[in-house]
């Protein structure tokens, strides 16, 4: 049985995550907290260590598990995971595009995948949570399918150029192949790539996706009740000051995190978090 999904706040409180669901009523925040868990959880195995065989079988052992609470015989330990799914609508096949997503991370390391597959990942990875996510917060359906494809793969497009470095130190690269050609780039070897100086020519097209995504995002917020969005604009607002920094910054070697401009931070929780 499969452990870690709870209705708990994050450990890192000071998180965009954090910051933006705690503005949400206790129940939205709690089933949240609980998606939350079960992300955490399937990417902990993703991302861990041991024979690749072995960390698939333990996301199936995790599809399982969430089959079990959509046949109404949830594992004990995901009480609170299945609370969220049944007070909220949530859909199986999400959870399943999660853990399909996971599953490309540990099937073997991503190195400078093509664009439609980066594409499938980010959905799988990112979207599909968005897609969880809208339910809870209580969106209109097309509106919310919207959102979450544009603000997920903006969020995740945006993660991947924060985390170059961290990725290549574990063998993954998941800039696309065609933005590394365009850059002059031929290798695939993730040290190599992120130690190139004409990283940052790679870099400008996935930033411009990027932004591409946020701005949809916007518009499409602005079809939507100010409350129904307060959390998904304040992740917005966060990750786009990150991408914003970056840019500016470049992305030649070497190169430093970028965190959050904190006024801008600070201006999005007076704008959103007290609506």
């Amino acid at each position: 049985m499969s452990e870690g999904a709870a209705p708990t706040a994050p450990a890192a409180t000071g998180s965009s995550f954090y910051l933006a669901m705690r503005i949400l009523p206790t129940d939205r925040r709690n089933a949240m907290y609980a998606i939350y868990g079960f992300c955490r959880a399937v990417d902990d195995i993703a991302d861990g260590g041991g024979p690749s065989d072995q960390r698939l079988a333990e996301l199936e052992r995790w599809r399982a598990d969430i089959g079990g609470i959509f046949a109404a015989r949830p594992p004990a330990n995901l009480g609170d995971l299945a609370d969220a799914v049944g007070r909220f609508g949530l859909r199986q096949a999400d959870f399943d595009a999660v853990i399909d997503g996971m599953a490309m991370d540990a099937a073997g390391d991503i190195r400078a995948p093509d664009w439609a597959t980066l594409d499938l990942y980010c959905d799988r990875v990112a979207s599909a949570v968005g897609r969880l996510s809208v339910r809870i917060f209580g969106m209109r359906a097309e509106t919310g399918e919207a959102l979450a494809h544009h603000l997920g793969r903006a969020l995740q497009l945006t993660n991947i150029l924060r985390d170059i470095d961290e990725d290549a130190a574990i063998g993954r690269l998941y800039l696309p192949r065609e933005a590394l050609d365009a850059a002059g780039i031929a290798s695939d070897r993730p040290l190599d790539v992120a130690a190139d100086p004409r990283l940052s020519a790679a870099c400008a097209d996935v930033v411009t996706r990027a932004r591409a995504h946020f701005e949809q995002s916007r518009r499409v917020m602005a079809k939507e009740p100010r409350s129904a969005v307060r959390a998904p604009r304040l992740m917005a607002a966060v990750y786009e000051s990150i991408l914003d920094r970056m840019a500016a910054r470049g992305f030649a070697p070497p190169r430093q995190r970028i965190r959050a401009d904190r006024l801008r931070v600070l201006g999005a929780m007076l704008l959103y978090g007290l609506a």
